[in-house]
Formats: structure tokens, sequence, C-alpha cells
């Protein structure tokens, strides 16, 4: 039994202006169909007691710990910049202000 009819998504291709032949009407009517029956298997095997989940295996934190050390020296640094200037990058001017 169909639930999306041919109608339904002629008028809501209409509300959003798409532009559709009547053999995409037809397509799209039988895809969404199908998308539906697929959300109500699912809907018939969620029920309250199973867990929502995100994904199928459980999933734990990969990264390693977020401990702040020091940074390199300023000079260290400066060392591998083509210019530099008062401990800083010097880069070509390119807004043209003085």
């Amino acid at each position: 039994m169909s639930t999306i009819s041919r109608d339904e998504v002629a008028r809501v291709a209409a509300l959003a202006r798409i532009d559709l032949r009547p053999d995409e009407v037809d397509r799209l009517a039988g895809e969404l169909d199908v998308i539906v029956d697929a959300i109500a298997r699912v809907s018939e095997v969620a029920t309250p007691d199973v867990p929502a989940t995100s994904h199928p295996l459980p999933m734990t934190n990969v990264f390693r710990e977020d401990v702040p050390v020091p940074g390199l020296p300023v000079d260290d640094v400066m060392a591998g910049a083509p210019a530099s200037e008062d401990g800083r990058f010097l880069v070509p001017q390119i807004l043209g202000e003085e």
C-alpha cells in the first residue's frame, strides 16, 4: 500500500519550486515509499527498552591527554623564517597602508 501519492510529491515539489517531469514524480513517489517503510520498520524495533545509539560498537576517545607544554623558543622559530623583525615574521605588505 502506497503511503506517498503522486499528488503529494507534485505538491511538495511545487512548494519547493522544483519542476519535475511526470516520470520523476512517479519515481520519487516510489523511492519515498521505500524510505517511509524503512523508517516504520526501525520504529517497530526501537522500543523504550532499547537505548538509542549513534554507533553499533562502543566508542572511546583515542586522543592523547591535552597537557600544556612550553612553546618553542622564539629564536628557534625565527631561525626557520625567511625574514623576521623584532621577533615577528616579516611579510610583504598587501593592503597598501603606510
